[in-house]
């Protein structure tokens, strides 16, 4: 396998891997963020707070139910990552 098919492949899952453990948290905060909008264009509420604090809350939350499984991710990661090492002779 030539070095910059490899180093591709490592980008590639290095993408995957943030994709996968940012990817709930922005969904969460996306489908708050609009549903807070439309609620506020519904009733012509414009408080700033009304529309951060849902937010907040919705991505705190969710953060914290997915840092067990996003720290597991992060670590299978970082092993196999550490395990290549020899392949760039960086050992």
């Amino acid at each position: 396998m030539s070095q910059d098919l490899y180093i591709s492949d490592l980008v590639r899952e290095l993408l995957l891997t943030a994709l996968m453990l940012a990817g709930p948290v922005l969904l969460v905060g996306l489908v708050v963020g609009v549903a807070v909008s439309l609620f506020q264009a519904l009733t012509s509420v414009q408080e700033q707070t009304l529309s951060l604090v849902p937010k907040m809350v919705a991505v705190i939350l969710i953060t914290l139910l997915l840092l067990a499984p996003a720290l597991q991710v992060i670590r299978d990661y970082t092993a196999g990552i550490f395990g290549q090492l020899v392949e760039f002779g960086l050992s």
